[in-house]
């Protein structure tokens, strides 16, 4: 680890509505950094940032807008339905974010981080991500997690249930699990079991 950086770096994952983002704010509360793949897909893109310029290169200039910024419309136009446009666009994103998590964690102050990837299981798991510490999974019973994308997101059964299996399975994402929060209580089950995890991720990057 570079100089300053955590001793350990968590992955964090989990399913759609499974409750990430909430036991990252329950980190965060305990003064623990949290890098986001979300931020960092944002960053990558951002205008004079090379990613963006290859994807220019590689789509067409219809996928900037008149400011510079990324038209993620016009982008998902290109690939949407065409597996080969999305791999080629992957490709571009994916090792540029890979390498922004990686620097974040090593910058980010404390005893550890949490480093949030969604698509942790999607995306390789720790055989791409070999520097993260643990691997952590929000887990829920399925039917709460359909229960909870048709509430957040407005749709019907039919639609959650795509969503869901559009991602990795609940089994494969438990596969690549160092430790597993099972968040299908009230908020204050979830708290406690974060601050029995920071317990013990404080405990383990004490050298």
């Amino acid at each position: 680890m570079a100089a300053g950086g955590p001793v350990f770096a968590i992955g964090l994952t989990g399913g759609v509505a499974s409750g990430k983002s909430a036991v990252a704010a329950l980190f965060a509360k305990r003064g623990i950094a949290v890098v986001d793949a979300d931020v960092a897909a944002r960053d990558v893109v951002a205008p004079g940032q090379p990613a963006l310029a290859e994807i220019a290169q590689v789509f067409g200039a219809d996928v900037l807008q008149a400011d510079g910024q990324l038209d993620r419309a016009a982008l998902r136009r290109h690939v949407f339905g065409d597996d080969g446009a999305r791999r080629r666009l992957e490709a571009i994103l994916h090792p540029r974010i890979r390498v922004m998590l990686h620097d974040d964690a090593q910058r980010a102050p404390g005893p550890y981080c949490i480093v949030a990837i969604p698509l942790l299981a999607e995306g390789g798991g720790r055989a791409v991500y070999q520097w993260l510490a643990r691997i952590l999974v929000v887990d829920v019973h399925r039917d709460i997690q359909v229960a909870r994308v048709m509430r957040r997101d407005g749709i019907d059964a039919v639609l959650a249930e795509r969503m869901l299996a559009a991602q990795a399975s609940r089994q494969a994402r438990l596969a690549i699990a160092d430790d597993v929060v099972v968040n299908d209580g009230a908020l204050e089950d979830l708290d406690a079991h974060v601050a029995a995890l920071d317990r013990r991720y404080r405990a383990l990057s004490t050298p």
